[in-house]
């Protein structure tokens, strides 16, 4: 019998000695982070644990159809956990007010794919080879022999399918499909699954895309795209922050640009940034880290102080340094 890897014995080792355990990931949730909570924490149930799931952060109305039952609760200080168990958040600054909410604990298991991972846990899992934590999560629980339902699959499914961008971006391996096709096998809806995720947008986030389109800039010799999201855009198309997932691959598609770039407002002076490369040469995990963030080197994002025009002259500089650094 194939021996597991140290890391696995040494988590499912914690597990079993947990009787109440909060699952808990990032604030600004997307379908990896709540398609590995929600997986993690419906396997758990199952094998008689007793199981809370926190976000900051309500489930995007795009993914509710993963959560009937909705498990995933706002944090609440003044409870007590043998186990608690972060999902593909980076650091433990991500968690926001769940942070606070998970001092009285036994333990804490990190499980993420994000190479800027600060290994905040006891024990820490972060593999960033994987392109999403949905695939850890899977393995983990085949490593367990627990079994995998069809609300299971269904969850680490979309986890998988909305960080690798539907399997288009490159991080996507050969295990990966592999994962997949697993998943489909033990039930997961490839239909509904991506009718919801893909085929499915309120007028709201339409209207969004619009403003995309008629705003966005090109510089560098059209190799860098960007476009800013202010508060008043939010307003005035009645859209949430979750509406704004994804609209950074219409102008990422764009085909000269080689990285894409989002400046989203959440203050007077607070800035979100969102920066994507399709060059494997250019790593935008290097410049969100410029910036106190973090990611994966296609994929990366920080919280910028500042007011909004110096941020974007800093940030713009920062891409095409590295840009530059590339050739």
């Amino acid at each position: 019998m194939k021996q597991r890897p140290q890391i696995i014995e040494r988590l499912l080792a914690a597990i079993a000695g947990a009787r109440r355990i909060c699952v808990v990931g990032h604030i600004r949730p997307d379908g990896d982070c709540i398609g590995s909570q929600l997986g993690l924490t419906l396997a758990l149930r199952n094998e008689g644990k007793d199981v809370t799931c926190w976000n900051q952060d309500p489930v995007p109305d795009k993914l509710r159809f993963l959560d009937p039952d909705r498990l995933v609760q706002p944090p609440r200080r003044g409870q007590k956990f043998d186990l608690v168990i972060a999902t593909d958040c980076a650091s433990f600054e991500r968690l926001g007010k769940t942070g606070d909410c998970i001092t009285n604990r036994k333990s804490l298991l990190n499980i993420d794919h994000h190479a800027s991972n600060t290994r905040y846990g006891d024990v820490n899992w972060v593999s960033p080879r994987e392109p999403s934590s949905g695939e850890l999560i899977f393995r983990l629980l085949k490593e367990a022999r627990w079994p995998i339902t069809q609300e299971i699959a269904d969850n680490l499914f979309a986890a998988i399918s909305t960080d690798t961008g539907s399997f288009q971006y490159p991080t996507t391996r050969p295990a990966t499909l592999h994962a997949a096709a697993d998943l489909i096998k033990r039930g997961a809806n490839l239909g509904k699954v991506c009718q919801e995720i893909y085929q499915s947008f309120p007028l709201a986030r339409v209207k969004l895309v619009k403003h995309v389109y008629n705003r966005f800039h090109l510089t560098d010799h059209d190799r860098i795209a960007y476009f800013w999201l202010k508060q008043a855009d939010f307003s005035r198309t009645g859209a949430g922050p979750e509406d704004a997932e994804g609209l950074i691959d219409h102008i990422r598609a764009i085909e000269p640009v080689v990285i894409a770039v989002v400046f989203e407002e959440l203050g007077p002076e607070l800035t979100r940034i969102s920066l994507r490369s399709k060059d494997s040469a250019v790593n935008v995990n290097e410049v969100a880290q410029l910036f106190g963030g973090g990611g994966h080197s296609a994929a990366a994002g920080a919280r910028i102080e500042g007011r909004p025009l110096a941020v974007q002259r800093r940030v713009i500089a920062a891409v095409k340094a590295t840009l530059k650094a590339a050739k």
